[in-house]
């Protein structure tokens, strides 16, 4: 009887001394099976196209399969909810991008019900952070931004452009330019970056805001101009094209970042693990040669210094948001 007793106790102390944190089992065996990374875009966009080198990556150095999801819908919504609710540890991650922040914000200007709300994950890793550039087909009458918004001031509503997504990343750039700008252009969504990039290669729309990596190779093909760029500074490979800032209209800036995050309750001692891992995922040599070929400078941040970064970023998002107003749909 006593000894009954007294394995009771111990197991009973066991799960309270795990439930403190104090027995770091659960980053012993970690990762003990497959992990899988959301990216909440189509295949061909900056989510999906950083995800895939940092799987490579992260597959390597933490030893067990890391795959790739693409699970899409309502402007990453769809996908960033799917790991907010998931079970926290550390299988499901997410690969977001600074729509991340602006999503719930939509919500609560429309009054709708939150898909999730920004403390539902645990940042992880900053990976990238690109300013946004603005692009139209080489064949277009304009070559230079002045050109672009000279026209758009004549012709309110009749310029059109893509986007992945009402409340994306992309329909935010260009509505930032157009509160900054004083212009009215006509918004065309798709579901995501690649057919936002389908959609002004095959002439269904005049312009589209995207990251460098996705449309330097558009435009060293010769498919697409670019005009400007949201960034405080000129993206390093594109010398010759302006920032919005220079052409007068600061309130434009925008970035694309994208970063890792796992869902809120993760163990720490998980956290911990996934977060060494990708200060060596940054390091290694196959993601940075993958990062290079997309044109996309490395900026990682991780833990605090992520954290406030991803605090001061959605607050100058939700401030976008709110300036914007409701934006509906066009059919």
């Amino acid at each position: 009887m006593v000894r009954r007793l007294l394995s009771v106790v111990a197991m009973a102390l066991v799960v309270v001394i795990v439930a403190h944190g104090a027995v770091p089992a659960a980053a012993d065996d970690y990762p003990s099976r497959p992990v899988t990374i959301i990216a909440p875009f189509p295949p061909g966009g900056v989510a999906d196209l950083t995800a895939r080198p940092v799987a490579a990556a992260l597959e390597k150095i933490m030893k067990t399969p890391v795959g790739v999801v693409n699970k899409t819908g309502a402007a990453g919504a769809v996908g960033m909810q799917s790991v907010a609710v998931s079970k926290p540890d550390g299988y499901t991650l997410l690969l977001a991008l600074s729509s991340i922040s602006i999503i719930p914000e939509a919500d609560k200007l429309f009054g709708r019900p939150p898909a999730f709300t920004v403390d539902q994950f645990a940042p992880i890793a900053l990976i990238s952070a690109d300013p946004t550039i603005l692009v139209v087909r080489t064949e277009s009458p304009w070559k230079t931004a002045k050109e672009f918004i000279d026209d758009a001031k004549k012709r309110p509503g009749q310029i059109s452009y893509s986007s992945s997504g009402i409340y994306g990343t992309l329909h935010m750039a260009m509505e930032l330019l157009s509160h900054a700008a004083g212009i009215k252009m006509r918004h065309i969504p798709t579901a995501g970056a690649g057919p936002a990039m389908n959609a002004i290669l095959g002439g269904h729309v005049d312009a589209l805001a995207s990251g460098p990596s996705v449309v330097i190779p558009q435009i060293k093909a010769g498919k697409l101009r670019a005009l400007a760029g949201w960034g405080t500074q000129r993206v390093a490979a594109l010398p010759d094209v302006p920032a919005f800032k220079e052409l007068g209209y600061p309130d434009a800036e925008f970035y694309i970042w994208a970063g890792l995050f796992a869902p809120k309750g993760t163990p720490e001692p998980v956290l911990a693990k996934l977060r060494t891992s990708m200060r060596e995922v940054v390091n290694d040599p196959g993601f940075k040669s993958a990062m290079e070929k997309l044109e996309t400078p490395i900026a990682f941040k991780q833990g605090d210094e992520f954290q406030k970064f991803f605090d001061a970023d959605a607050k100058r998002l939700a401030e976008g948001v709110k300036r914007v107003g409701k934006v509906e749909e066009k059919k």
